[in-house]
């Protein structure tokens, strides 16, 4: 097992992108090359930089993954209201999907403060 394995972030990264990539299954198929791949290209992405950093030697170069891992967080919002408002997922979908980005972003900036405390 890596490291990064053990990090209860990175667990909730790889189920929250199950959650986008389970939302966006329900897309429209002209969007499966743009809105759905963009959307699943953020959310991968979380947990990727996660892994990265983690295999960083110094404190700081993780911080710096673990704010770029929340900037791809940022990204999903963006993208979701975008869908949200072109009525691709459901109302209870995308209230699942905004809650989900709600913990995601508060486990995030814990792992950060706790990274840069150290």
């Amino acid at each position: 097992m890596f490291n990064f394995e053990k990090l209860e972030t990175w667990q909730k990264a790889i189920d929250f992108a199950d959650l986008v990539y389970a939302t966006a299954r329900h897309f429209p198929d002209p969007e499966r090359f743009a809105l759905t791949n963009q959307l699943r290209r953020a959310a991968v992405s979380i947990s990727s930089n996660l892994a990265e950093g983690g295999s960083r030697s110094s404190r700081p170069d993780f911080a710096r993954f673990v704010k770029i891992a929340a900037g791809s967080l940022f990204e999903v919002v963006s993208q979701s209201f975008i869908a949200h408002r072109q009525r691709f997922p459901s109302e209870t979908a995308f209230a699942r999907l905004y809650s989900a980005t709600g913990e995601q972003s508060r486990m995030l900036s814990g792992l950060r403060r706790s990274v840069r405390a150290k």
